[in-house]
């Protein structure tokens, strides 16, 4: 495991044909459309969790589609803004996990990334009012490679995966030296399939000390 690489080494080498392809159509779309997060909030999960730092890796959809919900990190919001249903759940969930009955008074989830919990989206933007509507501009091809790029440099990592789409994943992931928690998706539709009772907070928290690593405070955001 090499501790000294970046985000801009690991990346370096994606800058192909595709990812400009993306980014310009970003530029043309924001000129006449509303899109999600801002162009600065865009790789705020990058920003956030250095690449050194990642211990978990959390993988959603695509972003919050309604207005400013959408902040560049999985199933977060700003602060100032109403929790959704499906963060809703997860504290719900660890709360439950952890016998404790913590008040979350906001949705944001930055101190999770500081502390390493990388929150990728599968797709980094989307259109307001328009789930899903990014899904083929590129994206896919450009976070496979992230996910595959953590697990080749990284050991020990714990992947949360979540419902359908994130299971996708999976076979990115060399299970050899890295630990996988499957689950259905924390929505209301799916949440009671599986991810309630999960208890994948206090199994992650496990594996990390199991490696000698410091436990993620999921409380303290």
């Amino acid at each position: 495991m090499n501790n000294s690489l970046t985000w801009k080494d690991i990346l370096s080498q994606e800058k192909k044909k595709y990812f400009f392809t993306i980014i310009n159509f970003l530029k043309k779309e924001r000129l006449k459309k509303t899109i999600y997060p801002s162009s600065k909030d865009m790789f705020n999960a990058f920003l956030l969790t250095s690449f050194s730092a990642i211990k978990v890796v959390i993988i959603g959809q695509d972003p919050y589609y309604s207005n400013n919900q959408a902040h560049g990190l999985a199933f977060s919001v700003p602060k100032n803004h109403t929790i959704p249903p499906s963060l809703k759940n997860i504290y719900k969930e660890l709360n439950s996990d952890f016998r404790k009955s913590f008040v979350f008074y906001h949705g944001c989830l930055e101190n999770w990334a500081t502390q390493g919990v990388f929150l990728l989206n599968t797709i980094l933007t989307v259109e307001s009012g328009k789930p899903k509507s990014h899904y083929n501009i590129g994206w896919n091809v450009f976070t496979d490679r992230v996910i595959s790029l953590i697990s080749y440099y990284k050991e020990f990592i714990v992947f949360l995966i979540w419902g359908n789409d994130a299971k996708k994943k999976c076979n990115l992931i060399d299970t050899k030296k890295h630990y996988i928690l499957k689950t259905s998706h924390p929505s209301p539709l799916s949440a009671h399939r599986g991810f309630l009772g999960c208890k994948h907070f206090s199994k992650t928290n496990k594996i990390l000390l199991k490696h000698k690593r410091n436990p993620i405070d999921w409380f303290g955001i």
